[in-house]
């Protein structure tokens, strides 16, 4: 495996094998939906309003930074949309590229939070298999990603992404701030909406290179990171069907 990847991160916290990061998130998993509920089983839900609050508003600034990182680094910095190698260089510029990426990777174990809190609070209806497979798919699948290829490409993934999830954080934040700022937001659905055309967009994005042979990037990445757009667009696609049109067909 050492024989193919970027030698630049090879020896990186967590770098050295996919195996930690599979165990990580399959000990998430095992808390999430087996250990922690147990645990709470005969305790009164936690109150974590100033927690929530607090932690949001740090996910909200390290999704700016890990943004800006991704626009600086090449989106909106001279990156081609329609083909982008890795630069597997020494360059300043490639090298704060890939530490971009490393730091993407690890901001998939700071958001299990998400599912920590839900289930300090007891709020099992959130902690859903959509929850659980995202969160917990996600460090293994973006650890390949800076183990072989960060950047070029595929981090257009991440440029979207990161942008979600400062709405998304943000929205969550101002959720955790109490029913005198809850009454403003109507738009949760939409953050639904927003994941799915995200989703597409990387569809889009990925596929592209199967009709076209003068780029030089990983097929094999392309296959990867497009095949996880489509599962994911497909598990919130039913999650916004679940939620919200089955609802208001019943209100209706």
């Amino acid at each position: 495996m050492d024989n193919k990847s970027d030698p630049r991160t090879r020896d990186w916290f967590l770098m050295s094998s996919p195996f930690p990061t599979i165990a990580i998130s399959i000990t998430y998993a095992y808390i999430v939906k087996i250990l922690g509920p147990k645990l709470m089983e005969n305790r009164k839900p936690f109150e974590l309003r100033k927690v929530l609050v607090v932690y949001n508003f740090l996910q909200v600034l390290f999704s700016m930074y890990l943004f800006y990182e991704a626009s600086i680094g090449g989106w909106l910095n001279g990156y081609s949309f329609s083909c982008e190698p890795v630069d597997y260089s020494y360059s300043p510029k490639a090298i704060r590229t890939a530490r971009g990426c490393w730091w993407y990777f690890f901001s998939k174990f700071t958001e299990f939070f998400d599912t920590f809190f839900f289930v300090m609070r007891k709020r099992y209806d959130q902690v859903s298999t959509l929850h659980v497979i995202h969160h917990g798919i996600m460090p293994v699948s973006v650890w390949w990603g800076v183990k072989f290829t960060p950047g070029g490409h595929s981090t257009f993934f991440g440029f979207l992404n990161t942008f979600v999830h400062i709405i998304m954080y943000t929205y969550y934040m101002l959720a955790a701030m109490g029913p005198k700022v809850q009454k403003y937001l109507w738009w949760k659905k939409y953050l639904t909406v927003l994941q799915m055309v995200q989703f597409v967009l990387v569809m889009i994005h990925s596929f592209q290179l199967f009709f076209r042979n003068d780029c030089n990037y990983p097929i094999g990445f392309a296959y990867f990171i497009g095949a996880h757009a489509v599962m994911f667009y497909f598990l919130f696609s039913d999650f916004y069907k679940k939620s919200y049109l089955r609802r208001d067909a019943k209100v209706s």
